[in-house]
C-alpha cells in the first residue's frame, strides 16, 4: 500500500509535481520530473528524496537509484544524513557493496544507522569486515544500538569472538534488550554452546514468543530434543501460544527422538496453520523419520501447495523406509508436476535404486544428474551408487568409483564399502576398507571390533591381538547398545546390562519365554553375530538380552495388537536381532519398526523392508 501524499514547503510547481510522483511511487514520471528540476537548479526536501530512493529499492531499479545518487550530490546540494543512509541501504539491498563502501567513505558524518547498515551488509558473508567495522565505529565515538549488535552477532566466526561481543553488550547496557538476547541465543546455539544460550534465556526478566522460539529452536537444531520439548512445556505453562516457528522446532525435536505419538499430538496444532508450507514439510519429515509412511502419505496428499522440499522429503522418506518402487513412482509424478529436482531429490532417487537393486537405472541418474537437473554429484550421491554396486556384488566397480570420486572419500563412504564386503564375505577388501576408516577416524570403536572379528574369522590371531592392543592403548571402548520405545507418552530406555527399568525382571522372563517359542518355529540364535557384532553386545550369554530384544518385548507387553512396535536404536541392529524381529513379526502377527543410524527396518509377516541388507 502506497503512503499518503505529502507536499513540500517549496511552492515551485515543478517541485510539487515531483513530490507527488515520488510519494505515489510513480517512478517513471518522478525520474522525468527530477531531470527537469536539475536543469532548473531546484531541489526537493529530504523526505521526498527518501521516498524516491525507497521506491527504487522496492522496484529493484538499480540504474534509477544511481541516477538519484548523482542528482542529490550535484550543484553543491548537501543531502541530509538520513537521505544518504537511505541511499546506503539501497546499495546494500542491491548487493552493490563497492558502491556502498564508496558512499560510506565519502560521508562527512556517520551515525549509528550508517555504521549498522554497513555491518549488516558485511555480516552476511564478510564476517571479518563486520567485526572490524564495529571496532572502527567505537573509535569514531558512535555507540552501537540493539540493531548493530543483532547484525554483528551473525558475523561471529567462533565462540571467542562471540564471548567478547557478549561482554561488550553487557558494558553498553544492552543485555536486557529482547532483540539482542534473541540474537545471542541464536548464535550460542549455532556454535552448540547450549549452556550459555540457556543462561542468556534464563536471565531475561521478560520474554516474548520470538525469544521462546529462539531457545526451543536452538536446542532442536542441536539435536537435544528432550530439552527442546521441556522448554516447549515451560512456554505453554507461561501462557504463550505456539506459532508456526514453535511447531516447526517441536516437530524437529519429535523427529530426532522418533516420538511418533507426540508428533501426532503436535499435528493437531498444525491444523490451525493448514496452508503453512514450511510447517507441512516438517510434518512430512517427522512422519517419514518416525517410520509412519501412512501418516506421511496422508499429510502429503492433503497439501494444497508443494515445493521441491515437499517432494524431496517424501521421495527420500519412501526410499529410506524401504519403499523404493513407490519412491521412484513419486519421483516421476514430481517431474510431471513441473517441480525441478534438487540435490536431496536425486539423493533419494539413488537411494531408492540402491534398495531396489536397479543398477543400470542408478548409473543412468548418477551419470546424467548434472545434465538433467543441474545437480553436481556430491559425496552422498557417490555413497549411494557405491552402496548400489555393493548390494549387487560388484565390489571391484565400487572400489574403482571410490578412487574416481571428485571429492575425497570420507569414513561414511568406506563404511558403505565395508558393509558390502560383510555381506559378500570379501575378507581382503573388508580389511582394506576398515583400515581406511581407522585412518580417518582413529577413535571409531566399531571398526576396530569389526577388524578384530574379521581377523579372528580367518584365524589371524596375532592381528587380533594387535588390534585389541591398539584399542587398549588408545583408551577406545565399545559403546553400549541402547534402544528406546514410546509407550503411553513415556520414553522407556533399555541398555544391555542395565537393570534399572522397574519391570526388567518381568521383561526378561517374558523374553526368555518368547525366545523358547520362536525357537520352536525355526529361530536359532546366531552366535556368529556375537563375533561379528560391530558396536558391542558380543558376549554369548548376552546375545538374547540385546537392547532391541528387550524393547521389542516391552512393546509386545504394553501395546495393543493393532499398534506398531516402534523402536529407536543408537547402534546398528545386529544380525541375530534382525532375524529374531522377523520371526517374531510373523509368529505374533505384529508390525515392528526399528530405526537405527543406518536404516529403517519395517518387519511384517517375517520380512524386513531392508531386504536383509544393511
Amino acid at each position: 500500500m502506497k503512503p499518503p501524499l505529502r507536499y513540500v514547503a517549496d511552492p515551485s510547481p515543478l517541485v510539487n509535481e515531483f513530490a507527488n510522483f515520488c510519494h505515489q511511487w510513480d517512478l517513471h514520471r518522478a525520474m522525468r520530473a527530477m531531470d527537469a528540476m536539475e536543469r532548473h537548479g531546484v531541489f526537493a526536501d529530504a523526505i521526498t528524496y527518501s521516498e524516491l530512493i525507497k521506491c527504487c529499492s522496492a522496484r529493484g531499479a538499480v540504474q534509477e537509484g544511481k541516477r538519484v545518487h548523482e542528482h542529490i550530490f550535484c550543484k553543491g546540494y548537501e543531502p541530509k544524513m538520513f537521505v544518504v543512509n537511505t541511499l546506503l541501504n539501497m546499495y546494500v539491498k542491491f548487493n552493490l557493496l563497492e558502491e556502498a563502501e564508496d558512499l560510506f567513505d565519502e560521508m562527512p558524518e556517520r551515525n549509528v544507522v550508517s555504521w549498522t547498515t554497513m555491518i549488516s551488509a558485511y555480516s552476511n558473508k564478510l564476517n571479518d569486515k563486520a567485526l572490524k567495522c564495529l571496532i572502527l565505529m567505537f573509535r569514531e565515538g558512535v555507540r552501537p544500538n540493539m540493531f548493530t549488535y543483532s547484525s554483528v552477532l551473525r558475523a561471529c566466526d567462533g565462540l571467542p569472538n562471540l564471548r567478547q561481543l557478549h561482554c561488550g553488550i553487557i558494558k553498553t547496557g544492552l543485555e536486557s534488550d529482547v532483540f539482542v538476547r534473541s540474537a545471542l541465543i541464536d548464535v550460542y546455539s549455532k556454535w552448540s554452546d547450549l549452556d550459555n544460550a540457556l543462561g542468556v534465556f534464563d536471565e531475561m526478566p521478560t520474554r516474548d514468543l520470538v525469544v521462546w522460539n529462539s531457545i526451543i529452536g536452538g536446542f532442536a537444531q542441536n539435536s537435544d530434543g528432550n530439552e527442546a520439548l521441556n522448554l516447549f512445556k515451560r512456554m505453554k505453562r507461561a501462557g504463550f501460544l505456539a506459532d508456526q516457528a514453535t511447531l516447526t522446532s517441536v516437530l524437529r525435536a519429535c523427529t530426532g527422538l522418533a516420538l511418533l505419538e507426540l508428533g501426532r499430538q503436535v499435528h493437531v496444532h498444525v491444523l490451525k496453520f493448514d496452508q503453512d508450507l514450511i510447517l507441512n514439510n516438517a510434518l512430512i519429515d517427522m512422519y517419514c523419520k518416525c517410520g509412519s509412511l501412512e501418516d506421511a502419505n496422508s499429510a502429503f496428499s492433503r497439501m494444497v501447495e508443494k515445493d521441491v522440499i515437499s517432494w524431496s522429503t517424501m521421495v527420500a522418506g519412501l526410499a529410506q523406509n524401504g519403499y523404493s518402487r513407490q519412491a521412484l513412482e513419486l519421483f516421476e509424478s514430481m517431474k510431471e508436476s513441473g517441480s525441478r529436482p534438487n540435490y536431496i531429490t536425486v539423493l533419494g532417487v539413488l537411494f531408492a535404486c540402491s534398495h531396489a537393486g536397479l543398477v543400470e537405472k542408478g548409473w543412468y541418474y548418477f551419470r546424467s544428474m548434472k545434465k538433467l537437473f543441474g545437480v553436481d554429484p556430491g559425496r552422498e550421491h557417490y555413497g549411494c551408487l557405491i552402496d548400489l554396486l555393493g548390494r549387487a556384488g560388484r565390489l571391484d566397480e565400487a572400489v574403482k568409483l571410490i578412487h574416481e570420486m571428485e571429492c575425497e572419500p570420507d569414513s561414511v563412504t568406506w563404511r558403505t564399502l565395508l558393509g558390502a564386503c560383510r555381506v559378500h564375505r570379501n575378507v581382503d577388501l573388508a580389511i582394506y576398507a576398515a583400515k581406511k576408516i581407522i585412518e580417518l577416524e582413529p577413535e571409531d570403536a566399531g571398526t576396530y571390533i569389526l577388524l578384530s572379528n574379521i581377523y579372528a574369522n580367518t584365524q589371524r590371531w596375532e592381528d587380533v591381538a594387535e588390534v585389541r592392543k591398539t584399542m587398549t592403548n588408545r583408551g577406545i571402548r565399545k559403546t553400549p547398545g541402547c534402544s528406546w520405545i514410546e509407550v503411553d507418552k513415556q520414553i522407556h530406555v533399555f541398555i544391555l546390562g542395565d537393570t534399572s527399568h522397574p519391570k526388567i525382571e518381568e521383561i526378561v522372563q517374558r523374553l526368555n519365554d518368547l525366545i523358547e517359542r520362536v525357537m520352536g518355529v525355526g529361530y536359532v540364535p546366531d552366535t556368529n553375530f556375537v563375533l561379528q557384532d560391530l558396536e558391542g553386545e558380543q558376549k554369548e550369554d548376552s546375545l538374547r538380552y540385546h537392547s532391541e530384544k528387550l524393547a521389542i518385548m516391552f512393546g509386545l507387553m504394553n501395546l495393543s495388537r493393532e499398534k506398531t512396535v516402534r523402536i529407536r536404536k543408537n547402534l546398528r541392529i545386529c544380525g541375530d536381532c534382525h532375524v529374531f524381529a522377523k520371526v517374531v513379526s510373523r509368529m505374533e502377527h505384529r508390525s515392528i519398526v526399528i530405526r537405527d543410524p543406518i536404516r529403517y527396518h519395517h518387519f511384517q509377516d517375517g520380512v524386513c523392508s531392508c531386504g536383509d541388507y544393511w
